[in-house]
């Protein structure tokens, strides 16, 4: 080995670490700026039908399953909640969503990879907001519609088109801020 290769392959992680300083520093630049936003992960099915998918009912839950043809059916906007009895941030937005259903919007829900029981458990204990309740026990629909996480919440206009999705929990600044203006504007 040569001692300028030597002195290459030293140099590297001194390297690897600016450009991750330069990183770091460019997100809290854009923090600072008010432009950041850690959830601005893009949706591919943002202006696209949902993907097309069918699943069963929550066994016990007193609604229905559903699947992409439903989804057309609605006369208003409405929402497809991706949730899970053992997501810690399910809870915390379960009250938004029980909100928006007392109001009137049809909130759709998914159990990703959940075990029914839990599931009917949580929705027995926190209330149950879903017209429609269906489960995704080996995940693969949640697959074809990108989730990263849950819980995970896309908003459909009244033509069954995809026109918001949101990772993470809606807390009352997200409904008030984003949800609630998107719900009137795709009301008309």
């Amino acid at each position: 080995m040569t001692p300028n290769t030597r002195r290459l392959l030293l140099m590297a992680p001194f390297a690897a670490a600016a450009a991750g300083g330069i990183g770091f520093y460019a997100a809290l630049d854009r923090q600072r700026r008010g432009v950041y936003n850690p959830r601005g992960v893009p949706s591919a099915l943002i202006g696209q039908h949902a993907p097309d998918f069918t699943l069963p009912a929550l066994e016990e839950s007193g609604v229905q399953g559903f699947g992409a043809a439903d989804l057309r059916t609605f006369a208003r906007p409405l929402l497809v909640n991706f949730w899970a009895s053992w997501c810690v941030p399910c809870i915390i937005e379960h009250p938004q969503l029980m909100r928006l259903s007392r109001d009137g919007v049809p909130v759709l829900g998914i159990a990703y990879k959940d075990k029914p029981a839990d599931s009917l458990q949580f929705i027995r204990r926190h209330g149950n907001p879903f017209q429609r309740l269906a489960k995704d026990e080996p995940g693969r629909v949640a697959i074809d519609w990108g989730l990263y996480g849950v819980p995970e919440t896309y908003l459909l206009d009244r033509q069954g088109i995809i026109r918001w999705r949101y990772a993470g929990p809606i807390t009352d600044e997200v409904l008030a801020q984003d949800l609630r203006p998107l719900l009137q504007r795709y009301a008309a």
